[in-house]
């Protein structure tokens, strides 16, 4: 197998201790938080007195000063035992980013040593009931008034919605532009005229609070702006990059833990008199997806790298995004089958890895949006 060389010994002592926290305080509640469709705020103040939270954060915010593989640790840790609840890497990997490049000394000052100790849960808002990956669509307003902005309208999909402190919101603050007419806002879950709807009941994810958004003339300062007024469409496409090489980045993780899984019960499951490992159908199968996580494995770190050095452009973050999450439920699917009945069962992690796989080709950018980002490259 070709050996990981991205990590040091630094990084090789956070996932020691990343693995004792997840082993201890993730994996033997996760089938409970799936019941209750959110995970304990308590969880959140643990990993971040832990130092699990934005590990990549400045020290001169109380973090810790390390470069991205930090946070790509807390996400694969959290994969090898199938805990999809805890939305860390949103937080981390995707909202961070934003308040780090653009936000004023103020908003740095105020936002990101709480969001390090997990005092503060943050969101992003973008998808609405009638705009998804079509930004030029969203209803969402934004109007200048004599004391800043008055917001109004409703998104939807928002991962961290019921447990959110903090959510940036996209807004249209200029709908004769199109997209290129949007802004950022940071509007805290106390304002008046925000209110959350349901948490919402989805196919995977089953311990992640995802939910509907409403804003009815939320009254914003203008120290809620975001980066330049009119700018928020360039800010997202510039940080676009980083999520969807962290979404590759959880896909590979969970394809991982899918195969090491279907190996250890192959293993031990007989049919026929014999174990399934001895079928020549298993073997052939356990070799095509040990392939396809090698390959893939070996791209998204090379991205990573390329990442590190600020390298990585938008269509090579797409092709990651795009070959992880299909590699990953295909990879997912076929050890689901491996398991015959039994991988139908919830009560087997493949089930629940096979039912959370299906949304990593959907959000951050469909398979569909990332193959004409990639095509726009050369065409």
């Amino acid at each position: 197998m070709i050996p990981r060389t991205l990590f040091d010994e630094t990084h090789d002592s956070f996932r020691q201790s990343t693995r004792q926290f997840v082993e201890r305080e993730v994996a033997p509640y996760h089938a409970e938080w799936e019941k209750a469709g959110v995970v304990p705020r308590e969880l959140w103040k643990k990993a971040g007195e832990l130092g699990l939270l934005c590990p990549d954060a400045p020290e001169e915010f109380g973090g810790a000063g390390g470069d991205f593989l930090f946070n790509v640790i807390v996400g694969e840790e959290l994969c090898r035992v199938g805990a999809s609840g805890p939305g860390f890497t949103l937080h981390s990997d995707i909202v961070l980013p934003y308040l780090l490049h653009y936000g004023t000394p103020s908003q740095k000052e105020r936002w990101i040593p709480p969001m390090i100790r997990g005092d503060v849960i943050t969101a992003i808002a973008m998808s609405e009931p009638n705009a998804g990956s079509d930004l030029q669509s969203i209803r969402t307003t934004a109007e200048e008034s004599s004391d800043g902005f008055v917001l109004n309208g409703s998104k939807t999909f928002i991962t961290n919605g019921q447990l959110a402190d903090l959510v940036i919101v996209v807004a249209k603050t200029d709908p004769n532009q199109g997209a290129h007419g949007t802004s950022l806002f940071l509007v805290e879950s106390d304002a008046e005229g925000f209110s959350r709807g349901r948490n919402l009941e989805k196919l995977g994810l089953k311990a992640q609070d995802t939910s509907e958004l409403f804003f009815e003339n939320v009254q914003l300062g203008p120290d809620a702006l975001l980066g330049p007024k009119n700018g928020g469409f360039m800010l997202l496409m510039q940080e676009l990059a980083q999520e969807r090489l962290s979404v590759a980045v959880v896909a590979m993780a969970a394809a991982e833990s899918a195969v090491r899984w279907t190996q250890d019960y192959v293993k031990e499951r007989e049919a026929f008199g014999r174990p399934l490992a001895k079928f020549q159908n298993t073997r052939f199968k356990l070799a095509e997806v040990a392939t396809q996580l090698q390959v893939g494995r070996a791209f998204v770190d090379r991205c990573l790298e390329l990442h590190l050095q600020k390298k990585l452009d938008i269509p090579t973050a797409a092709m990651a995004k795009l070959w992880a999450t299909e590699a990953q439920f295909e990879i997912t699917d076929t050890c689901m089958q491996l398991f015959g009945g039994y991988g139908y069962m919830t009560e087997y992690p493949i089930a629940r890895a096979w039912a959370d796989a299906r949304v990593q080709k959907i959000y951050a950018g469909t398979s569909e949006i990332m193959k004409e980002i990639i095509a726009r490259s050369f065409l």
